[in-house]
């Protein structure tokens, strides 16, 4: 009779090694790298509500109320990204924020309804968000869409696209102002973004991790005596403050707004998804048609969710991907951290004010590094595109001269109807839809044109 095999006793299973995206790291390298994604962000979460409260007449207290309940439902909707339930949330080191696309439109919808521009705002939001979470399996059926060549293209698109902010941070971010552009101002942006430079090259560890963190707080502690910094707001916010739902009244709900906020929507959803796959190719996790509908889910929920807490339009922050890109550091732990000081500086608006302390030329220096670093990743994308191809170089020059057009001529499509600038003056959503047409017909559609004539034209073998 056979024996039954018989195991060593020192035999000991091995314990099947995480993938770095669900790590966990030690309570103060989570906290302090968290907090760098915060700072990375939090202009980019702040400024919005900054530009559509003035221009639909709020005072600046209420506005500073908008800031504060930005940053909390950005919290609440990174958690939904990053952590996730059910087939919601990519959960991916993936953040989310205020998109910029709803600005010019909700400023739109907001002029001459007097006292009714947030709750209509907010009534468009909420049926937009909800639309958007029910396409949101659709749009994950389109990977396939996405070869490098697209990808890379977008990606490409995304930091290029991104550079005017940091330009613009770095000339003092206010257009008006009397130093917008000058030499301290431009200079203090150059300071930083040489510091943040030798941090990533004589540091070494964790410190070499956060050398953006360090860089903005070295830049911070330069600006201080050149006058550059101010504490008024820290020392007038107050303690506690909860975005008490509905704060400007129960949403309305106005066919005109709720179609201009759906579009807004289609664009962030396209942007989201060149976004999943980019950070899904940094972190060695490549995004698969299940993770770009969850991410979208994250997306359309946190949006729909967000007008409850007097918040906007959530979707991915493509500052944050050269922020993953450039440290290496790939737990989705850690921007859940970075989802949790969100959702604190929210409620505490002392607390949040402390970041925006931080003056913008020292943001826009190492913006400088971090967009460009999601440039660079497009860049590395499209070397494995298959090039060579004549096809695949003329979307991606296609694509890319077309995405560029919002930044090289910002006045080009002046005479276009209004609705359609929402997508036209975003060069990525442009350049996306551009890339998915063009790969369409030379590698989809012609591919398969060329193939049956010629297995039609094959000649027939002389013996």
């Amino acid at each position: 009779m056979a024996q039954a095999p018989r195991f060593r006793k020192d035999a000991v299973a091995v314990p099947e090694e995480k993938h770095p995206v669900d790590e966990t790291l030690p309570p103060l390298k989570m906290f302090t790298s968290g907090l760098q994604h915060v700072a990375a962000m939090y202009a980019g979460v702040v400024a919005p509500p900054m530009i559509v409260g003035p221009a639909v007449g709020l005072s600046a207290t209420e506005t500073a109320f908008l800031m504060g309940a930005s940053l909390f439902t950005a919290g609440l909707a990174t958690l939904l990204q990053t952590l996730g339930f059910w087939k919601i949330g990519a959960k991916l080191p993936f953040v989310n924020g205020v998109s910029f696309a709803g600005v010019t439109p909700m400023i739109a919808i907001g002029k001459g309804e007097g006292e009714n521009a947030i709750p209509v705002i907010f009534g468009a939001i909420i049926v937009a968000g909800i639309v958007g979470f029910l396409a949101a399996p659709y749009f994950g059926k389109l990977v396939r869409f996405f070869p490098p060549v697209v990808t890379g293209t977008v990606i490409t698109l995304i930091g290029v696209s991104l550079l005017p902010v940091a330009f613009n941070w770095s000339q003092g971010g206010n257009r008006t102002a009397t130093d917008y552009g000058s030499m301290r101002n431009i200079g203090m942006a150059a300071v930083t973004l040489v510091i943040v430079l030798l941090m990533r090259k004589f540091l070494r560890g964790f410190l070499q991790q956060i050398s953006i963190l360090l860089g903005l707080v070295a830049g911070t502690l330069i600006a201080l005596p050149l006058g550059m910094t101010s504490f008024d707001a820290v020392k007038n916010a107050s303690l506690v403050g909860f975005p008490t739902p509905f704060h400007f009244g129960a949403p309305q709900f106005q066919v005109a707004a709720v179609l201009s906020m759906c579009i807004v929507m289609l664009v962030c959803m396209t942007e989201s998804t060149a976004d999943i796959l980019a950070l899904g190719k940094i972190v060695g996790r490549p995004a698969d048609a299940r993770t770009i509908e969850g991410g979208l889910r994250a997306d359309t929920l946190g949006s729909a969710l967000s007008p409850l807490f007097n918040g906007f339009m959530c979707s991915a922050f493509a500052q944050n991907i050269g922020l993953v890109a450039m440290t290496k550091v790939r737990s989705r732990f850690v921007v859940a951290a970075g989802g949790g000081i969100l959702i604190l500086l929210g409620l505490c608006p002392m607390a949040a004010s402390v970041i925006g302390v931080v003056p913008l030329p020292v943001l826009g220096g190492a913006g400088i590094v971090l967009f460009g670093s999601v440039a660079a990743s497009g860049i590395q994308t499209l070397a494995g595109a298959a090039m060579e191809k004549g096809e695949n170089a003329l979307i991606v020059a296609a694509s890319v001269g077309i995405g560029l057009i919002p930044i090289a001529a910002p006045e080009f499509y002046h005479a276009f109807p209004k609705d359609l600038l929402v997508v036209l003056d975003s060069g990525i959503s442009t350049g996306c839809v551009v890339a998915i047409l063009l790969n369409l017909a030379f590698n989809h559609l012609g591919a398969r044109k060329a193939a049956a004539s010629g297995a039609a034209a094959d000649p027939v073998p002389v013996h």
